[in-house]
């Protein structure tokens, strides 16, 4: 079974922090969640915000290796046109120190004519920590090449072997099929028995509108939610209290990697039992 924490740490700015664990195949990641949006004219671009340094990947079963894996910037467009669409055209970093080894991650750009392609090409290297300078794939020299990947993000990807351009390797083997995967059910406590500030709860009426394309009175009920925060972060400053998270030990740090604090741990045992009682906190965030 895999457990997911979550948990607001930081209200201005935004971040979330979570923890995933399956210790039944001894891997675990961590990371915070924040992005930042830009309007560009034609197009929305999201990109990660100044706390998410990526994720963090933890393969306990293989030593500790620790992987870190950046978050390609995103765009999302058909305004105009009135047909949204999301595209990636940027690259994703996955790097593993203890093994030197690195993975270079192409979105290739979209054409502005035909169909939308969602073409990846990347290259699995090895490299040197303390002098890690190769940011584009045709730069890795192909002896240092250990693997080549090309596909479609959409669809299939494949990998092959070796230095060899990847359309003249004979072997190709597939990493994935998108379109056999499904979700997979979660597992949660009833609505009636979560906290008042559990997201499912807490955003139950904003999320509820917004599925009924009320969309002027989810805006309405987010701004309430959002001036409670204000109001409660000001009570505090009169009071002299200072809010901290229940289930990570800092709000913001250090270097993107949140830790969970005893509770957070405690928590994360009795889920593996899929018990998820709570008792309500003393001082809340909103």
């Amino acid at each position: 079974m895999v457990s997911f924490l979550t948990e607001q740490t930081s209200h201005h700015p935004p971040v979330s922090a979570y923890w995933v664990d399956c210790p039944e195949k001894g891997i675990s990641a961590q990371g915070f969640d924040q992005l930042s949006a830009k309007f560009t004219g034609t197009s929305v671009k999201v990109i990660p915000g100044q706390y998410n340094a990526g994720i963090f990947i933890t393969i306990s079963a293989r030593d500790n290796e620790e992987y870190r894996l950046t978050h390609p910037a995103a765009h999302l467009g058909g305004f105009l046109r009135g047909s949204l669409y999301v595209t990636v055209s940027d690259i994703a970093v996955v790097r593993c120190p203890k093994t030197k080894i690195k993975v270079l991650l192409q979105y290739l750009e979209e054409s502005w004519l035909g169909k939308t392609q969602n073409k990846v090409e990347g290259v699995i290297f090895k490299y040197d920590p303390n002098n890690d300078t190769k940011t584009k794939v045709k730069d890795v020299p192909e002896k240092d090449v250990l693997a080549r990947i090309d596909g479609c993000w959409h669809d299939k990807i494949y990998y092959s072997l070796g230095g060899k351009p990847f359309a003249k390797c004979e072997e190709k083997h597939l990493i994935i099929d998108v379109n056999e995967l499904m979700p997979v059910p979660k597992l949660i406590p009833p609505e009636e028995e979560q906290l008042p500030n559990e997201s499912r709860r807490f955003w139950h009426d904003v999320t509820n509108a917004i599925v009924e394309k009320r969309f002027g009175e989810a805006t309405h009920l987010k701004q309430e939610i959002e001036q409670r925060q204000r109001d409660k972060a000001a009570e505090r400053e009169v009071r002299k209290a200072v809010w901290q998270p229940r289930f990570f030990t800092d709000p913001l740090g250090p270097n993107g990697k949140p830790q969970l604090s005893q509770e957070g741990k405690n928590l994360l045992n009795r889920m593996q039992q899929r018990n998820w009682h709570l008792e309500e906190a003393s001082e809340t965030g909103a």
